[in-house]
């Protein structure tokens, strides 16, 4: 590996002659770390016309750094960073300068705090992964993926690879979802109602940015998608939890003057109730009484394994007021990041816009290779491959979680990748979390789920999503035993 010119620059500050300044310079950057043994200098020639000095300077800077054995030199090849170089030292560097901004008083937002649940980034080392939205390597397709990320990458994509899309998305991927995707969910939408987002929970912030105000209310599910309350809270609006029961949320309890609902009908985040066709009905008209918008995130429809999908509450809607949010992340896999919103063209427009301003659009490359994986059936069959699997752990899991016997306290109707779960009164499931991990087992505590300061502690989530159907068992009995004791 060659250092890059551009690293180097002189001080006009420094007191001392050029050469010295140089060696100090190369000397530093070997001592902190920045240049590793083995790694190729710029020629003398090339670092001379950069710095703005006589060749011989740079010469003589090197030959005293060789000299040192703080260089080697290899024939014609040029100066490297020497193997006997000295170690850069078991310490972090000084900080050249300091922080004296009253940060307290400059940040006029604040953002942290939120309830988000710490997860394991290192979740695959634990035998016992019961932990939710994490791909699975035995089920993906890699091979496949590769090779439509291979196409994309070709000559013939060029444009769509490296062109500036400004406020527009690529034309295939939107294709795709228009002719195959949203009629499955019985949704009829043209381009221009449709925009691809940074993963659902980007298209839930755009809707809170594009219809929510310090004056407007939206009302939510209780419990919810934890980043989704944050996102509503960081707007500054109104917010009406509204408690869910074994159907999803009931229309009759949403307050008046609510402005915006959000909901997951199809698999109720984190509860899995999937909400019945009349009460959909009895949503829509609600939201219609209250001149309400209604934002649908269908989470989790693809993993339907137990019956088929209810259709979508959008595509229900006879008035244009549901903003249907899906996405590819979850059933992909979730570092893809991309989904997609449907909604009236108004508000697309607006959604448009305020993307272009923040991020523009999604990387084309990976908007391409999607679009490439979808149109060419490895998408499907990565599905149908996905809902056995989970079909199959699922009967495990309830199997296992009756002969040890534990509660569910939520599972859908529909299938889904996880069971809502509820552990004796008394029992703090922050606690048992820390616990279980120290024997290999990850489960997700609910507190974050719900709204409020006084949330219950007693609910977890238990995924089956990451691990084998042959561990299911044993991780299902360390967690009665531990509860137990």
């Amino acid at each position: 590996m060659s250092i890059s010119v551009d690293t180097f620059f002189l001080n006009p500050q420094f007191q001392g002659t050029l050469q010295s300044q140089i060696q100090q310079m190369i000397a530093e950057g070997i001592l902190s770390g920045r240049f590793r043994q083995g790694e190729k200098l710029p020629s003398t020639r090339k670092l001379a016309k950069h710095l703005g000095v006589s060749r011989i300077t740079v010469t003589l800077a090197y030959t005293e750094l060789l000299a040192n054995d703080y260089l080697s030199s290899r024939g014609r090849s040029g100066y490297f960073v020497s193997e006997n170089a000295p170690e850069p030292p078991p310490f972090h560097a000084i900080r050249q300068t300091g922080d004296n901004v009253d940060w307290t008083r400059a940040i006029g937002r604040r953002y942290t705090g939120g309830d988000t649940p710490q997860k394991p980034g290192d979740w695959q080392r634990f035998r016992f992964p019961f932990i939710y939205g994490q791909a699975d390597p035995s089920l993906f397709d890699h091979g496949n993926w590769r090779l439509c990320a291979i196409q994309a990458l070709g000559q013939k994509d060029f444009t769509a690879l490296t062109t500036d899309y400004y406020d527009q998305d690529d034309e295939r991927l939107i294709e795709f979802i228009v002719r195959h995707t949203l009629p499955r969910r019985g949704i009829v939408a043209r381009p221009e109602e449709i925009l691809i987002t940074m993963g659902a929970q980007n298209a839930l912030w755009l809707t809170s940015q594009v219809l929510l105000t310090q004056r407007r209310t939206a009302a939510i599910e209780d419990p919810c998608y934890h980043a989704l309350r944050d996102i509503l809270t960081q707007s500054r609006c109104h917010l009406v939890p509204i408690p869910v029961d074994q159907d999803g949320l009931p229309p009759h309890a949403i307050p008046s003057k609510t402005d915006v609902i959000f909901t997951t009908p199809s698999h109720q985040c984190p509860t899995t109730a999937t909400m019945p066709m009349a009460r959909r009905k009895a949503l829509l008209d609600r939201a219609r009484e209250l001149d309400a918008v209604i934002i649908e995130d269908d989470y989790e429809f693809e993993m339907s394994f137990l019956n088929a999908p209810s259709p979508a509450l959008k595509s229900m809607d006879q008035d244009g007021r549901v903003i249907y949010i899906g996405s590819f992340s979850k059933s992909i896999f979730p570092g893809l990041r991309l989904g997609y919103m449907v909604g009236s063209e108004s508000f697309i427009r607006e959604a448009r816009a305020l993307r272009a301003s923040v991020l523009r659009h999604p990387p084309g490359h990976i908007m391409r290779t999607a679009a490439y994986f979808l149109s060419l059936g490895h998408y499907d069959a990565l599905i149908r491959r996905t809902r056995i699997t989970l079909n199959e752990r699922c009967e495990v899991m309830h199997q296992a979680i009756t002969e040890n016997k534990l509660t569910v306290a939520g599972q859908g109707a529909h299938g889904g990748s996880s069971i809502w779960m509820r552990a004796p009164q008394g029992v703090d499931t922050e606690v048992l979390a820390k616990k279980l991990m120290q024997q290999g087992v990850v489960i997700e505590p609910g507190r974050t789920f719900f709204h409020g300061t006084d949330r219950p502690r007693e609910y977890y989530r238990l995924a089956y999503s990451s691990i084998p159907t042959s561990r299911i068992p044993e991780g299902i009995r360390l967690i009665a035993e531990c509860i137990d004791s």
